[in-house]
């Protein structure tokens, strides 16, 4: 798997504190966990239920999850099982039992990590820190990646969510992303992309583009990656947002 990094990745125009979920239902576990983690510079958002935590990881807004394993409605590991259909944010796993069946499931489902009740939250933001920093994310809390291409399986995640893309919206995609701000003329990509392709008109980048901004709007409406330039063409946002 290829993950974008300074070469590919889009950075936003701002510098943004990294967001991170807690799933927990007992509430003074979660507020304590909150307050030391905004202590280090991080924002956190609170959930109790499972059902919950899964609409929140969707919208690809966090860069981690903390969650516990007893949750009112469902379990932390069916929420991490389907998590991991549509992201593959770090989980960090909270839980009372500490028998070692637990620990293995957890991390077969791919958890990131696992802290048994009663805790430190020193330990657990410590833990986090290490994750984020294991993943080329900085310890202050810098935004990650924007974009992760998978070239072996035809793949491309957004901030985290993984986009339901067709053939030539995937080949568009990491066409564009691969030099961030150069601006490429619908001739160009007309070539590079459709060269094969049977079926085509004057109006297929706008209509692919069009389609490519409205998946990317679905996931995150703050952000806009694709720069249209007026009489020359298209690029991937670069550092500086152009």
């Amino acid at each position: 798997m290829l993950f974008c990094n300074c070469r590919h990745a889009i950075p936003p125009k701002y510098p943004v504190p990294t967001s991170i979920l807690i799933i927990e239902d007992e509430t003074p576990i979660a507020d304590v966990l909150a307050y030391a983690l905004k202590s280090e510079g991080y924002v956190t958002q609170h959930c109790t239920l499972g059902g919950e935590g899964l609409a929140q990881l969707r919208s690809g807004k966090f860069a981690l999850a903390i969650m516990d394993v007893g949750l009112p409605d469902m379990s932390g590991f069916d929420v991490c099982r389907q998590a991991r259909t549509y992201t593959d944010i770090p989980i960090l796993f909270l839980t009372a039992r500490s028998e070692e069946v637990d620990r293995i499931v957890g991390l077969e489902i791919w958890a990131d990590d696992y802290v048994t009740k009663p805790f430190s939250s020193r330990e657990v933001v410590a833990r986090v820190r290490v994750i984020l920093r294991r993943l080329g994310q900085a310890a202050t809390g810098a935004n990650s990646s924007w974009f992760e291409v998978d070239a072996a399986s035809a793949r491309i995640r957004f901030c985290g969510a993984l986009l339901e893309l067709t053939r030539y919206e995937y080949l568009l995609l990491k066409f564009l992303l691969e030099q961030p701000g150069r601006i490429y003329a619908r001739d160009l990509l007309m070539d590079a992309i459709w060269r094969d392709a049977l079926d085509t008109s004057d109006r297929t980048v706008d209509t692919h583009i069009k389609t490519l901004r409205a998946k990317l709007k679905a996931v995150r409406d703050d952000l806009d990656p694709i720069v249209t330039h007026r009489g020359m063409g298209y690029s991937a946002a670069n550092g500086n947002g152009q």
